[in-house]
């Protein structure tokens, strides 16, 4: 009796040791969320959308072509940008991406900025860049929120051209899951052999970024850690598409085609050396895949620099591989 009368009070004294500090203490602070800052509707069925990165501490913007129907639940495909993260050019504006997707039932989602980041989380803020952590804002922070808004199935996709033709597969290898379905536009996979890191540095130097910022000196294990083609078997089960052309000069590098002397120059001059260094990247790759028995589809093109009328044609082409992705069980 002796003992319950202790243990009944030490359990009175315990109850009242947590109830004040339950009182006394402030609550822990939970970490912020993505969350949506802003949103309009601009033409046509896009939406301009406004999205707090945590990671990065920032506001992204991106947009959202709504599905054909948008009082029923669909998957969702991501359309990322180039280089210059959609300030020189961009899937809106160089693409029928509106048309295209007008009639299909999928949200698309084309995020904007991130220019030479490789859509990577850096391990170093960048004097010139800032603070780079997008892989964490597009496969952590940024799917949940486009779901919740737009009705979202959970099912995703993911494309994109030149620089983002690798960042795709970086993306899919840092979440395993997450995409369904992987499309890849000339890109350059192989990234941690010497090529593949000088092509790297120059298109991260292209917008006077730091490679070292991102994956530190070149012998650094982030080099291997962050390349596809070494680690081509985790996308095993991944509906994949690769495609790059030759540099040869194709349909879409003519004046009747570009209409602008200028740009035409250009296509021919660094287009084409940009295209020719993709065709040997995508090759590569190719034939990687093929050695581990993983499938994938494939558009060696005969012709085509490195420029927007193919990467459309690209988007078109891969369709069919992710709108079969997208509607699997």
């Amino acid at each position: 009796m002796f003992g319950r009368a202790i243990g009944a009070r030490v359990l009175v004294a315990v109850s009242a040791l947590v109830a004040g500090a339950v009182i006394g203490v402030p609550a822990v602070a939970q970490p912020e969320s993505a969350r949506i800052e802003d949103q309009r509707v601009e033409a046509d069925r896009t939406i301009a959308v406004g999205v707090y990165s945590p990671a990065m501490d920032i506001v992204t913007r991106v947009r959202v072509l709504r599905a054909a129907d948008p009082n029923s639940p669909a998957p969702t495909l991501y359309l990322l940008n180039g280089v210059g993260g959609g300030s020189d050019g961009n899937w809106l504006d160089r693409t029928d991406v509106v048309e295209f997707f007008r009639d299909k039932q999928v949200n698309v989602v084309i995020p904007f900025g991130g220019a030479g980041s490789y859509f990577a989380d850096w391990r170093t803020d960048d004097p010139v860049l800032g603070k780079q952590r997008w892989t964490t804002f597009l496969t952590k922070e940024l799917p949940p929120v486009i779901d919740a808004e737009f009705d979202g199935t959970g099912a995703n996709a993911i494309a994109g051209l030149s620089m983002a033709g690798t960042s795709v597969f970086q993306l899919a290898l840092s979440e395993p899951g997450l995409y369904r379905a992987i499309g890849s536009y000339s890109g350059c996979v192989r990234t941690s052999d010497p090529r593949g890191q000088a092509i790297v540095r120059t298109v991260v130097g292209s917008r006077l970024g730091n490679a070292g910022n991102m994956w530190g000196p070149p012998t650094d294990p982030q080099w291997s850690a962050n390349d596809p083609y070494l680690h081509a078997e985790s996308f095993r089960g991944t509906d994949v598409y690769i495609s790059s052309g030759n540099g040869l000069p194709g349909p879409f590098d003519t004046i009747a085609a570009q209409g602008d002397p200028a740009q035409l120059a250009m296509q021919l001059v660094f287009g084409a050396s940009l295209e020719a260094v993709t065709n040997v990247c995508t090759q590569q790759l190719r034939d990687r895949l093929q050695q581990l028995g993983i499938p994938a589809t494939v558009d060696m093109r005969p012709n085509g620099t490195h420029s927007w009328g193919y990467w459309e044609q690209d988007m078109h082409k891969s369709w069919p591989v992710f709108e079969a992705a997208l509607r699997r069980p």
